[in-house]
């Protein structure tokens, strides 16, 4: 018998379950001991020139996988891939596909919208979105500094709308000073200066803030502003849903003020694919005619519809679990030793944890070290560091990751 057929053996002998390891601590010493084993049967066969390939192979074999870089990375569950495979579907194009129609007509029920559109990505529904309220170019639309929109849709609404942004600074919490926002509302009938100010936008939850929630009171003030000044107000609610279950609030009040929302379905809600966005019948009329114009309209589009239909059905109710999780594991970083959460900040399903400058610890390192791990996280600077959580991760990845991290601080600090 060849050595990679008795490793084969041998790792069914050990039972995938033993590599499901509980800590950091066990796992070292599990994997540790296994390759040792291999070693010592690899050159008792005389193959010990294959010992190292095995090596790394069985590394990757037995590290556990614990993905906290976004919610954007799960899995599409069983039921979904049943869902997409047996989804009765037609093209969209043409207006005939049925699982497409009925989970618009779905989305725009849920949202409280007169109607509702399917879009590839949140970026393209936020871009068309805008283009549809600033249909003259060099119209202007207010929004925060550290919005997803200004901060990562890599400027679509300038580039290809000609549209001009009017940044207005977050506050921590995600919202913008009523009065700046005020201020910043430029249409002057004589001035010849300017570009006019035709559009509000704000982020719900507020990513960049930490999944900050925005409450229905300032959304509706801001609301109000907009209709005094003859302006139209969007919603970036990539994580509505997740805003809804915090807060307590049906998520159709919590945007009942904005003429447009947009909705990812990829994020909090574990879709594989998609977006949504929802309006008024004209809106979303309008709004078909530029997902068409932009590439995004899609043949049998019910086939990525069903799977977002499952998501729906099957994970808004675990996002309160997963805002539990969160505090859990922001909890648990805030008492090691030389990192930092504002767990104020912590309202969803969204962590940003700092490293303290006098552990001397970069983030890229303490990430690296983690990987090793199959714990994986997002660094955003030098000292700063994102972990999102969603419905695959569970307790137990929550526990194993923390230990990772202490014992990763350790490591670096060359105390272990």
């Amino acid at each position: 018998m060849s050595c990679l057929s008795s490793f084969g053996l041998l790792f069914v002998g050990f039972g995938v379950k033993e590599f499901e390891i509980a800590s950091y601590s066990i796992e070292a010493r599990v994997k540790k001991k296994t390759v040792a084993l291999i070693k010592e049967f690899c050159y008792q066969v005389g193959e010990g020139d294959i010992f190292i390939g095995i090596q790394e192979q069985f590394k990757k074999m037995v590290v556990r996988r614990v993905d906290l870089r976004s919610d954007t990375v799960t899995k599409p569950t069983e039921v979904m891939r049943a869902a997409m495979a047996t989804a009765e579907v037609d093209d969209d194009i043409l207006g005939y596909d049925p699982t497409a129609f009925r989970f618009e007509a779905e989305m725009a029920r849920i949202m409280g919208k007169e109607a509702a559109l399917f879009v590839p990505s949140g970026t393209m529904g936020n871009l068309i979105s805008v283009l549809v309220h600033c249909e003259i170019r060099g119209s202007e639309v207010i929004l925060g500094d550290n919005s997803h929109i200004h901060v990562y849709e890599n400027g679509g609404i300038s580039t290809l709308g000609g549209v001009h942004p009017r940044p207005v600074k977050n506050n921590a919490d995600g919202t913008m000073d009523i009065a700046l926002i005020e201020a910043a509302i430029r249409n002057p009938p004589d001035a010849i200066y300017y570009p006019t100010t035709r559009l509000i936008c704000l982020e719900n939850t507020h990513a960049n803030c930490g999944g900050r929630c925005i409450s229905v009171e300032y959304t509706e003030r801001v609301g109000e502003i907009a209709k005094q000044h003859g302006l139209k107000l969007h919603i970036d609610g990539a994580r509505i849903f997740n805003a809804s279950v915090a807060l307590g609030v049906p998520v159709h009040r919590l945007v009942e003020a904005a003429d447009s929302v947009s909705v990812c379905l990829s994020k909090g809600l574990g879709a594989p694919v998609g977006s949504v966005i929802v309006g008024s019948k004209g809106f979303i009329a309008k709004a078909k005619r530029l997902r068409k114009t932009l590439g995004g309209a899609m043949r049998q589009v019910g086939v990525l519809c069903a799977a977002a239909y499952v998501a729906l059905q099957d994970n808004a109710g675990k996002l309160a679990d997963d805002h539990k999780k969160t505090k859990m594991l922001a909890d648990g970083l805030n008492q090691i030793k030389g990192l930092k959460v504002n767990m104020a900040s912590v309202e969803t399903n969204i962590i940003f944890f700092d490293i303290m400058e006098g552990v001397n610890i970069l983030a890229r390192n303490l990430t690296k070290v983690l990987e090793e791990h199959g714990v994986l996280i997002m660094p955003v600077s030098k000292l700063s560091i994102r972990v999102v959580l969603h419905h695959q991760i569970s307790e137990s990845d929550v526990h194993y990751a923390l230990t990772c991290i202490q014992q990763a601080i350790l490591r670096l600090q060359g105390l272990k």
